[in-house]
């Protein structure tokens, strides 16, 4: 899977706008990572969470990901 991490505010702020799919993933190591939530959109987020599809995630907990072949925002 070929993928993009936000981490900016900027990020999920063009994630935000473009309406992009953003998965939840807790990485278990370097080459390893549980998907939390296949989630959706970014629907509101501060320096400390992100709300996606209804749900609070800390950003220094988890990683969002944003799958580039199916981003046609071109993030």
């Amino acid at each position: 899977m070929n993928f993009r991490c936000l981490r900016t505010n900027m990020d999920f702020f063009t994630a935000a706008l473009s309406g992009s799919q953003v998965y939840v993933v807790s990485p278990l190591n370097e080459d390893v990572f549980e998907i939390v939530d296949y989630g959706g959109k970014v629907e509101k987020f501060t320096p400390k969470s992100v709300k996606i599809a209804g749900s609070y995630y800390f950003r220094s907990q988890f990683e969002f990901r944003v799958d580039v072949k199916k981003d046609s925002a071109g993030m």
